[in-house]
């Protein structure tokens, strides 16, 4: 098969989450454990640091990437879902995985495949853990595709573990409370393993502290760590001056994810350096300040508050859940108190399994808006999405790609406007990023 062939044959053959939704979701590790051991546990040989959590998860993914690449190690990295393009799933220093190695892959592994039918998701991170022991990385990190317990990821053993959150997401496979989310993602806790937590709530934290004492593992609460004590969101970059709690250091550190939500994503991924550091990786602060200055150019990581250009401003984000959209809605209406003229153009589109009341009743009446929907089965239709939308006095338009609502705002927006493109990944992977010039 050619690359393009291999690829149709695994969107094809395996179910597959991003398109179908929870008819895809494997609740135990048998097919992973399977295929694991027909490529002879490729999971054990290399170091890890695994991430799981609501929302944030993927920038704190690249943000440890771009600070061990940073400081020299050969550094996988494993993300999901895609954007654009299926390799964006599996990286080693930034570069994506290989097109011989994914058609040479699949073959090998194909009459297991047709065998014990794994999910795509399964064989996707069975890919990357022999990729990675192929190319025998110093260590890399490893987000989990959804929850953590059951979660097909969660067969290593990191040097350290992370749970950026916990809120709504997910509530049909992960249960209907705080209590039971945070349960799946504690899941990912390990004997003897340090654990850092970015955010906790009162119905959150116990369950993490219970989980961590009955692992004997250390617990460590990033907003214990350290205390953000300036913060300033510019176009392109976000500043926030950090004061650490135990010592009173203080860390000035700029990104290039200017999105407001990141000071709590460079806290949590400050304070998993702490604990690398307390097991003798020799994580220095002057590297780890220039990695996270550079955390796209590193890694590549795209759709987190992601400005393409100005004049009206364009910018993509891939919140698609309340706590996200909530995010993206304040560091909107900061950017309103700076410029009382600006206007806010908000395109659109969800899949049928999110929250969507919860998320639409945070939007406010005076935004344009502009629905629509991502090109895969699990999207909700932009014409339902429009009615419910107006069910809570939000009026809008609809159009059927992504591309078609981007170009209908731009010929409205005045210079001074904001374009925001979000609620779905998939939404903002189909955006063409030639139209906004």
């Amino acid at each position: 098969m050619t690359y393009a062939e291999t690829i149709e044959y695994l969107y094809a053959r395996l179910p597959m989450f991003t398109r179908i939704g929870a008819a895809a979701y494997k609740k135990d590790l048998h097919n992973t454990i399977a295929l694991l051991e027909a490529l002879d546990n490729p999971h054990r040989k290399f170091r890890s640091i695994h991430i799981a959590g609501t929302n944030g998860k993927g920038s704190v993914s690249h943000m440890m990437a771009a600070i061990l690449q940073q400081h020299g190690y050969k550094t996988g990295l494993y993300t999901s879902p895609h954007l654009v393009d299926f390799r964006e799933r599996i990286k080693v220093n930034g570069e994506w995985i290989e097109q011989q190695f994914i058609i040479d892959f699949t073959r090998q592994i194909q009459p297991l495949i047709e065998e014990i039918e794994p999910s795509f998701f399964e064989v996707t991170v069975a890919m990357a853990f022999e990729w990675f022991a192929q190319q025998q990385v110093d260590i890399a990190i490893i987000e989990t595709g959804l929850g953590g317990r059951l979660d097909s990821t969660n067969v290593i053993t990191p040097e350290v573990s992370i749970i950026t959150n916990i809120g709504w997401d997910h509530m049909n496979l992960l249960g209907d409370t705080l209590e039971k989310i945070a349960n799946e993602k504690a899941g990912i806790i390990k004997p003897h393993v340090p654990v850092v937590v970015g955010e906790t709530l009162p119905e959150t934290k116990t369950v993490f502290e219970a989980k961590a004492a009955q692992e004997e593992s250390e617990l460590v609460f990033a907003e214990n760590q350290f205390v953000a004590q300036h913060i300033h969101a510019g176009a392109l970059l976000l500043e926030v001056d950090f004061a650490e709690s135990q010592t009173n250091n203080r860390w000035h550190v700029t990104t290039d994810l200017p999105g407001l939500y990141q000071q709590y994503n460079l806290r949590t991924a400050l304070t998993a350096v702490q604990l690398l550091r307390e097991k003798g990786w020799p994580l220095n602060k002057a590297a780890t300040l220039d990695a996270l200055q550079r955390v796209k150019l590193l890694t590549g990581l795209h759709g987190r508050w992601e400005v393409l250009r100005q004049n009206p401003a364009v910018v993509l984000d891939v919140a698609h859940n309340e706590q996200g959209i909530a995010q993206v809605l304040l560091q909107t209406e900061q950017l309103q108190k700076q410029q009382h003229e600006m206007g806010i153009h908000w395109i659109m589109g969800m899949v049928k399994d999110k929250d969507i009341e919860h998320v639409l009743a945070l939007l406010p009446a005076h935004f344009t808006y502009y629905f629509t929907q991502a090109q895969l089965p699990r999207a909700l239709p932009a014409a339902q999405l429009q009615q419910m939308a107006a069910d809570k006095g939000l009026r809008g338009e609809t159009y059927a790609h992504v591309n078609l609502a981007l170009q209908q705002a731009l010929q409205q927006a005045k210079p001074q406007d904001l374009i925001i493109v979000c609620g779905s990944v998939f939404v903002v992977g189909e955006v063409d990023k030639t139209i906004i010039y």
